[in-house]
């Protein structure tokens, strides 16, 4: 169906693609892993006709792929849904998924009725309950993730590439997306499989293509291939300690949070505590209310009741400021939209959130603005040309490395980190587990809002489980386990010893 042989690209100086080759037969899934900065997402964007190779050449059905562009590409039926999504905001999912579908002529009037019909029976055969008349910004990321699916089957795509599909997607909206995936397998669709959670392979993928340094390494079959296969066929290594050991114990209650609500974003009642030096993950289902808890913690929407207590003080916290001043530091689920800035420099994202300690008489002095972000650079170990570089050109670890320098410059005594490794690869998520329990040795209090199991296991002391906006249970030692933790986050009751 698709087949690219020689694939060359560089971006100034800088060689994305090596002579890349992969084979795509219809009617397989064809998973594509590899490092940030592999050459992934490059490969990807030559396929879809948003960048020309140097060298090589794509053939789609045989035929010789030239002067390729998004619309020539759409138009052949290659589709492309992104760990990002890209719907418009203020349009309604409906329209969102009609968009580029539409006659063009002048008078013509839309059917309305029928738009909205046809969306809803797209999002039910993936199983979203999402109105087509919602507006796609009021979307959490789960739900704008499933309207690009939909948006994509829409499409009737002979080729469909899909990055990073479940990285927003919980167990249940996962599941209905590989049963999606192999109903489009068995029409005869050639499917790209990107992601970095090795585990969903196994139940989707035919073979496995890893991608290094800009170099197809190896493609087999996923029959027989294991997760540590795949990652020293990334790394050129073996990788033995994803998740290091907790090397300190907490001490002092840093944050106790008592009958916590907010009923504008369906949280009820929630007790928690953190200490220095612990980290404390916050498990559930998608909807379950973590993301709104730490919302609410943070000062991002009123509390209606309950009371916080910061190293045994009250304090009330009515706003994000309230909270920053206080030493609480929140890094968002969605770091492209609420992390960094990526139309700014590193230097700038870093210090953002500290303007008045780079500042004199209300003018930015961009020399301690550069000391400081080198600093945080070569703290965190961003891998970047400069501190002038713009964000956007970094990958996703280390645009999560620059998220986090930011809120560390405030030098904060609480730091909730929301999927703190969603989407990126297994190398760059070590190196962030690395520096969690580093912060953590050093007295931070540290919340991690997971939906993966084996990280909450991994780099947790303690697991708080919600479910419905509460808290379901804690776990900690031979208690905390994924049945556990499932039972707790479906609403069960669970006998811990």
């Amino acid at each position: 169906m698709l087949e690219a042989s020689g694939i060359e690209k560089s971006f100034g100086g800088v060689r994305a693609l090596r002579g890349v080759s992969l084979i795509l037969a219809a009617g397989e899934v064809h998973a594509l892993v590899g490092e940030n900065g592999a050459g992934k997402s490059t490969l990807i964007k030559i396929f879809t006709g948003a960048v020309a190779p140097d060298a090589g050449e794509v053939r789609l059905r045989g035929e010789l792929l030239e002067q390729n562009s998004p619309a020539k590409a759409r138009s052949l039926g290659i589709a492309a849904i992104y760990q990002q999504p890209a719907l418009f905001p203020d349009l309604t999912v409906a329209e969102n998924i009609a968009l580029g579908k539409e006659s063009g002529r002048l008078w013509s009037k839309v059917d309305w009725r029928a738009r909205r019909k046809h969306a809803s029976e797209l999002l039910g055969r993936i199983g979203a309950n999402i109105s087509p008349a919602a507006l796609a910004g009021e979307l959490s990321m789960p739900q704008q993730q499933l309207v690009e699916i939909a948006k994509a089957l829409d499409a009737n795509a002979s080729v469909l590439i899909l990055d990073e599909p479940t990285a927003s997607l919980g167990d249940r909206d996962a599941e209905n997306l590989f049963r999606i995936i192999l109903e489009l397998r068995g029409k005869g669709v050639a499917i790209v499989y990107i992601t970095h959670r090795f585990d969903e392979l196994a139940p989707v993928a035919d073979c496995v293509t890893v991608l290094r340094d800009g170099q197809s390494v190896e493609t087999r079959t996923m029959d027989g291939t294991t997760k540590q296969d795949l990652i020293r066929l990334m790394v050129g290594r073996e990788l033995e300690a994803v998740f290091p050991p907790s090397e300190t114990a907490p001490s002092d209650v840093a944050l106790d949070v008592r009958e916590l609500s907010c009923r504008s974003l369906g949280v009820q009642s929630v007790s928690l505590t953190v200490r220095r030096g612990e980290i404390v993950g916050l498990a559930g289902l998608v909807g379950s209310g973590r993301t709104q808890f730490a919302e609410a913690l943070f000062g991002l929407a009123p509390m209606d009741g309950g009371e916080i207590f910061l190293d045994g003080n009250k304090v009330h916290i009515r706003s994000a400021a309230d909270a920053v001043r206080l030493g609480i530091a929140y890094v968002p689920e969605d770091r492209r939209r609420h992390g960094v800035i990526l139309g700014m420099p590193v230097a700038a994202n870093t210090t953002l959130a500290s303007l008045a300690s780079i500042s004199k008489s209300g003018f930015l002095r961009f020399a301690e603005e550069q000391k400081a972000a080198l600093a945080f650079i070569s703290r965190l170990g961003v891998k970047t040309p400069s501190a002038d570089t713009l964000a956007g050109n970094l990958s996703g670890g280390n645009q999560q490395k620059v998220a986090l320098a930011r809120w560390l410059m405030t030098d904060p005594k609480i730091l909730i980190l929301d999927e703190p490794t969603q989407g990126i690869d297994v190398g760059a998520k070590s190196e962030i587990y690395r520096l969690m329990r580093q912060l953590a040795a050093s007295g931070l209090a540290i919340l991690m809002i997971s939906s993966e199991t084996e990280e909450i296991l991994g780099m947790s002391d303690r697991v708080a489980v919600m479910a419905k906006g509460k808290i379901g249970g804690i776990l900690d030692g031979a208690s905390a386990t994924p049945y556990n933790i499932l039972e707790l986050a479906l609403g069960h009751q669970v006998a811990v010893q």
